[in-house]
Parts: C-alpha cells; sequence; structure tokens
C-alpha cells in the first residue's frame, strides 16, 4: 500500500484493501511495515499508539472479525510508558490479539553518499521470538532488518514455524541489492514459506521504500511478487509442501548442535 503523512487515510486504505483481499479469498493478510505514518524516525512519536488505546489498532481489529480473517498490522509505532517500538500486532479470525512482535534489530546504518538512518534514535528494541499459532500452522513474525539475522530466524523455524510474515521497508540501496535475496534465502534455509510485504514506492517520501512485496515457497522459489507500485499479492500456502521438503532434504534435523 501507498504510504502518506495522513494516518486516518492510511488506515482506510488499509482497511480497504483487506476487504479487497477478503474478497478475492484470502485467509490471512499482511499490512507493511509502518503502514499508518511515513518511515521517518523523527515522527514515530507523533504517530505513535498504545496498544489499549490505539485507533489503528481498534479499527485492524474490526476488520479481522468482521471479514474473519488473521491479520498481521504490518508495524506500527507502539508507546509504551516512556519508550516507542516498531512493533506488529497479530489478530486472529475473531478480532482478537493474537501476537506482538517489537523490531528486535534496529536499523542503524551509514551508507556514504546513499543512506544514513538511525532507529535507535527514537525507537528501543523488543527481545522476543515471536511465534503465534492459528488453526493452519504456527507462524513466525519478524521485522524488516529482523531477517538480515539467521539465527533469529532460525529460531522460529525450530520452534515449528512454516510461515514467516515479515512487514518491511527496503530503500533504494538495500532493497535492489538484498531483497529478494534475503527473503528466498531465509526461506530455503529454514524450509518454511517468507511473505514480505513493504510500503508502495512514494518518491515524496524522505525515505523512500523499494516495494516488491513478495511470497517465497520453502524450496526458495518466488510465488508471487508486486512492483513498485500499490497493490495486493496473492498465493497458497501449501504446508504439505513445508513437510515434504523437510522430510526429503532434513535441513534441521541435520543440525550439528554438538558444534554449533
Amino acid at each position: 500500500m501507498l504510504v502518506g503523512d495522513n494516518k486516518d487515510q492510511n488506515i482506510q486504505n488499509a482497511v480497504s484493501m483487506l476487504q479487497t483481499a477478503s474478497n478475492n479469498g484470502a485467509q490471512v493478510a499482511l499490512l507493511p511495515e509502518m503502514f499508518n505514518c511515513p518511515y521517518d524516525s523523527s515522527l514515530f512519536s507523533h504517530y505513535s499508539e498504545t496498544m489499549e488505546t490505539g485507533f489503528t489498532i481498534s479499527e485492524i481489529s474490526s476488520s479481522a472479525k468482521s471479514l474473519s480473517m488473521y491479520i498481521a498490522a504490518g508495524s506500527i509505532p507502539e508507546r509504551n510508558e516512556d519508550k516507542l517500538f516498531n512493533t506488529c500486532f497479530v489478530f486472529n479470525n475473531k478480532g482478537q490479539i493474537i501476537g506482538r512482535h517489537r523490531k528486535t534489530h534496529l536499523f542503524d546504518i551509514d551508507i556514504p553518499s546513499k543512506i544514513t538512518f538511525k532507529e535507535s534514535d527514537s525507537l528501543s528494541a523488543g527481545n522476543e521470538i515471536t511465534i503465534v499459532d492459528t488453526e493452519y500452522c504456527k507462524i513466525g513474525i519478524a521485522i524488516c532488518y529482523d531477517i538480515r539475522f539467521p539465527e533469529f530466524i532460525r529460531m522460529a523455524a525450530l520452534k515449528d514455524a512454516k510461515l514467516l510474515l515479515l512487514p518491511a521497508s527496503f530503500n533504494m540501496t538495500t532493497g535492489p541489492a538484498h531483497w529478494e535475496l534475503l527473503m528466498r534465502a531465509r526461506a530455503l534455509d529454514n524450509q518454511l514459506y517468507v511473505a514480505a510485504a513493504s510500503p508502495a514506492r512514494n518518491e515524496n517520501s524522505s525515505y523512500v521504500a523499494y516495494g516488491n512485496s513478495i511470497l517465497v515457497d520453502p524450496w526458495g522459489s518466488v510465488i508471487s511478487k508486486a512492483d513498485k507500485e500499490e497493490k495486493i499479492i496473492y498465493g497458497d500456502i501449501d504446508l504439505d509442501l513445508v513437510e515434504r521438503i523437510r522430510s526429503e532434504l532434513p535441513l534441521l534435523k541435520h543440525l550439528r548442535k554438538d558444534i554449533y
């Protein structure tokens, strides 16, 4: 989805796209990182919400319930006491929060002449591996920069996650170089599906997202992929395929835990 600086408009856009996805048969939906506000550290506090009183959270909860759909609500700036977190709330098909993942690895980078960004200027880091139980399977949740840490994603697989949902917002430096490569690598490393949702590319934003939301299967093959424009992508999650690949090429069983 295309994200602008009007919070109410962003939320309504998300709700509308969720309705469209549901109409087309989606049972699980994923929104992008920071879908209700610009991706700008200096603005996170202004757009932040608490879990108890947040308007974004209330609206997505209502959508999950009315559409009878699981929704991983991308991420939003979550305020908790005197701290801000980059947080993904996960709702079941009754509108109840069943998971909360706070981005664990903060995006602090400096690539000269290309991009400098420091999430830690405004955000605090989470400290948990997040797995939610559904009637379909266990689903792992991570946010953007978390995907670059294979040990972190491996823990989700070892906790029997068969699908990883990743709201993310790679930029025009890291996106073309690493976006698809990382999603395919983590999927085949851990023999699970990886779904990554990015904001559409907004050239007028201070932080320009790469876009290219993607769904990858546990063999590392791309099932569905967007481009830079706003759109919904779809794909089937075949849990039997996960089991077959893990049986035929048992990487997780062959881990040498006596060495590493």
